[in-house]
């Protein structure tokens, strides 16, 4: 077993096998992950926000979904990954708060979170292969290079493995 990499939010990492990745306190964020197979390069970024075009001072490529995923998808292809055998899977993506007067899109940051990385994931030709999103949880997330295994942790819950 190698060493276990922390991601903190709105970051993001790339590693090999046998080295695991994790990023805690995923509410309405995402912990997106994404594997290459053959050579064990994974690489997990936690995105805060789903468009960076919607925000002025955007210097932090890893807040996004947007920008995020095409960081994270390039320093993959840098460490020696392929994009043809890329695969991805999210977790994340919790309502965290119950705002009053009914659950309006506008509100929503973690279905749009949700939305965002499906659609930038999509755009680049890599195919998610899993995802655990949504309800009103909060999730810690362990991606494994040697299995390329996603561990979903949430207090209270069994975990659950992508």
């Amino acid at each position: 077993m190698g060493q276990m990499i922390k991601v903190g939010m709105a970051d993001l990492k790339v590693c090999k096998a046998p080295d695991a990745l994790t990023t805690i306190g995923l509410g309405s964020c995402i912990g997106i992950a994404i594997y290459d197979p053959s050579t064990k390069i994974s690489g997990l970024a936690h995105i805060m926000l789903p468009d960076s075009t919607q925000i002025r001072n955007n210097s932090n490529l890893a807040k996004f979904a947007d920008t995020g995923i095409q960081k994270l998808f390039e320093d993959m292809i840098a460490a020696g990954a392929n994009k043809a055998r890329m695969v991805a899977k999210i977790a994340g993506g919790a309502k965290m708060f119950e705002m009053p007067g009914g659950s309006s899109a506008s509100i929503n940051v973690g279905e749009r979170n949700a939305e965002a990385s499906r659609a930038k994931l999509k755009e680049l030709g890599i195919r998610l292969l899993a995802e655990d999103c949504g309800l009103n949880y909060g999730r810690t997330v362990e991606l494994y290079s040697e299995t390329g295994e996603y561990y979903i942790k949430a207090v209270g819950k069994e975990v659950k493995i992508l």
